[in-house]
């Protein structure tokens, strides 16, 4: 079973688009172990996502989380897995140490050369500098770990810039999503600029391939390997079925933008989860009315349910503004697809297909 523990809902940070509200609300040793048998209380797998606020603030319960599943996973002979999302300012070696014999994996929270447009420290300080130095140091102990990068709208005019900057950074995987919610607005002059700097992402991402330079892009990259794939993209979402997140007080719920809405409290780890709501809430995980004519529809992550409830408050309900982004990819990766198959069609078959 897979669990999102929201350690804290705390953060040193103050990110202009994100919409969760900080409080100084942790989640307990108890909470911690219950959560973790849980985890390993289903399946053959025991999955372990440290998540937030800022995860690396309670770094004492990390550590006690890995050396409990490590000694479970031993006894069980249940694999356990495990990864985090942090926005990188409290990374040490002492603690990457740690993460390198756990296997953990890290995605670091980072828009590049749009960081301080958006994401500044909770006293208003720029973070850029501090995040460019642990960043290095993370690549330096993995990698293999990813960039992640939200991008609000003031920020486009950074995304490809942004994007070349992580790559030669160090980074070899880097994940480009643009905010949603209520705290941004989005104009049609700024999904025009979006769209330029996407092409703009393309002609790069092509001659780091005529170069042999690997590098996962995955706004573009998981469209072109979706489309050769054959895979359903709207059919990726599945609240309440691999993921669940659990609150500092061990609530559990379908995935992140519900936490807080009873109707979709799932159960608690004290007393388990209620399989009856799970089961009549993967139903509901499929695609939209409104979607279900379109041709695009099985290419477009029409059915997260997260990103649809933030965007219009209904999970089952997608935004124009999805709808506007998802085409955009779609038609630019077609064509950078299309390109680099010219190029050189076994490689391209070989790193995409």
């Amino acid at each position: 079973m897979n669990l999102t523990l929201h350690l804290t809902d705390n953060c040193n940070m103050d990110c202009s688009y994100c919409i969760r509200e900080k409080c100084p609300k942790d989640m307990s040793e108890e909470v911690l172990y219950k959560a973790c048998d849980l985890a390993f209380s289903k399946g053959t797998r025991a999955g372990l996502c440290f998540f937030g606020g800022e995860p690396l603030l309670k770094k004492d319960l990390i550590y006690k989380a890995l050396d409990y599943c490590e000694k479970k996973s031993e006894e069980t002979g249940i694999r356990f897995d495990c990864k985090m999302t942090t926005n990188g300012t409290l990374l040490d070696e002492e603690f990457l140490e740690r993460a390198v014999k756990a296997h953990l994996g890290i995605g670091m929270s980072f828009d590049g050369k749009a960081q301080d447009v958006c994401r500044v420290f909770a006293n208003g300080k720029p973070t850029s500098s501090v995040v460019e130095e642990k960043a290095k140091l993370l690549l330096k102990y993995m990698p293999e770990a990813s960039a992640l990068a939200t991008i609000a709208p003031q920020a486009v005019p950074f995304y490809a810039e942004s994007v070349r900057y992580l790559h030669e950074l160090g980074f070899k995987h880097v994940s480009f999503v643009i905010a949603y919610g209520h705290k941004v607005n989005w104009t049609d002059s700024d999904l025009d600029l979006l769209r330029e700097q996407l092409e703009k992402t393309a002609v790069y991402l092509k001659d780091l391939f005529i170069k042999k330079d690997r590098f996962y892009m995955s706004a573009l990259d998981s469209k072109i390997s979706d489309c050769i794939r054959g895979n359903n993209t709207a059919e990726r979402c599945h609240l309440g079925v691999r993921q669940l997140p659990v609150t500092p007080s061990g609530e559990l719920y379908p995935c992140t933008s519900f936490i807080g809405d009873k109707d979709y409290l799932l159960g608690n780890v004290f007393n388990g989860i209620d399989n009856k709501k799970v089961a009549e809430l993967a139903k509901k995980s499929s695609t939209p009315e409104t979607c279900k004519g379109c041709d695009l529809v099985k290419r477009c992550t029409n059915s997260c349910g997260c990103a649809n409830r933030m965007n219009t408050g209904n999970e089952n309900q997608v935004s124009p503004l999805q709808c506007t982004y998802e085409r955009m990819l779609i038609e630019i990766s077609d064509r950078l697809g299309e390109e680099l198959y010219q190029i050189d069609p076994v490689r391209f078959a070989s790193e995409f297909a």
